[in-house]
């Protein structure tokens, strides 16, 4: 049977892969905003629409990219990509260390295959796929055919006050900076904290201090959140792992910086086992331990990264 040729000007079918609070989220936008959209995910409510995946012409993908104690695994991303139909645009929303997208884009020549950061917070993750603060498609090769590719899918996202073209690389290093400045705010903001307590001063006054200032990023001002301590949740424990470990493999000879690295990976884990917090996601990525108590191994995820503390 012929297939039937789409209409000029109609919308493209929209698929997403992963249905974890990014993956939703976004879907959820696109079908309010008028889209036809396919989820797949192995949730029982859309495990059945895997073959319909290759009806879509832009495919999302928000799954789980963990890191566990032998390193950063993009496994699932690269066993997804091939549910998508030959010239599809794919656009990889999973936190990815930096020349991945480069490489998958040259496993995949038959796919036009972009990353996109996202920058959702758990709490107010669906407003903030309504909102956006930024767009940003990664390129893993500069040519016409992806430039085009990257401005039909801008054309499809909500607006937002910065859009980017740039190199999938820079792209991929745009998401770790900000997951690893906000790991690396928590951290400071927890040792004043413990500077405040020993001397017997008040943290609230402080944080009304600090919430004033504008040249003090105060998000993770806060060093209690959720009854626990440290850089938690499902992308910072695991993204500034595989930091440091791209970090090392780059500049194995940057001592300094490497132990830098290391010093705030095991404060953040102090800190994480003495308030029993996100043990799961810790033991996950270290190994169980290093929480030194037994924990039940954390589940695989469907959405790529969490910015809950």
């Amino acid at each position: 049977m012929a297939k039937k040729r789409r209409k000029m000007g109609e919308k493209p079918i929209i698929g997403f892969i992963g249905q974890g609070y990014v993956g939703k989220n976004y879907a959820d936008d696109y079908e309010e905003r008028g889209y036809k959209v396919i989820r797949y995910s192995l949730e029982p409510a859309y495990v059945k629409n895997k073959d319909q995946i290759r009806n879509c012409d832009i495919v999302f993908v928000a799954v789980w990219t963990p890191t566990t104690p032998k390193g950063f695994d993009a496994s699932i991303v690269e066993s997804v990509l091939k549910l998508a139909k030959k010239g599809a645009i794919v656009i990889l929303k999973s936190t990815v260390v930096p020349g991945t997208t480069v490489r998958l884009q040259k496993k995949f020549p038959h796919l036009i295959v972009l990353f996109s950061p996202e920058f959702l917070s758990v709490g107010t993750a669906a407003e903030d796929a309504r909102h956006p603060f930024s767009n940003i498609l990664g390129l893993p090769v500069d040519d016409a055919a992806r430039r085009v590719a990257a401005h039909k899918v801008l054309a499809t996202l909500p607006k937002a006050p910065h859009e980017l073209i740039c190199k999938s690389t820079e792209a991929e290093i745009i998401k770790y900076s900000h997951n690893i400045s906000g790991y690396a705010q928590i951290i400071t903001f927890n040792m004043l904290y413990e500077v405040a307590k020993k001397l017997g001063s008040d943290w609230d006054v402080i944080h009304k201090a600090l919430v004033a200032d504008p040249y003090i990023p105060n998000r993770y001002s806060q060093p209690v959140h959720k009854s626990g301590r440290g850089a938690g949740g499902g992308c910072f424990i695991k993204d500034f792992a595989a930091f440091r470990s791209v970090y090392e493999k780059l500049m194995p000879k940057d001592a300094e910086s490497i132990g830098a690295l290391k010093a705030f990976e095991k404060k953040n884990i102090q800190l994480l086992t003495s308030t029993k917090k996100d043990l799961e996601l810790l033991a996950g990525v270290y190994g169980p331990k290093v929480v030194k108590i037994k924990v039940k191994p954390a589940v695989g995820r469907s959405a790529s990264s969490t910015k809950a503390r």
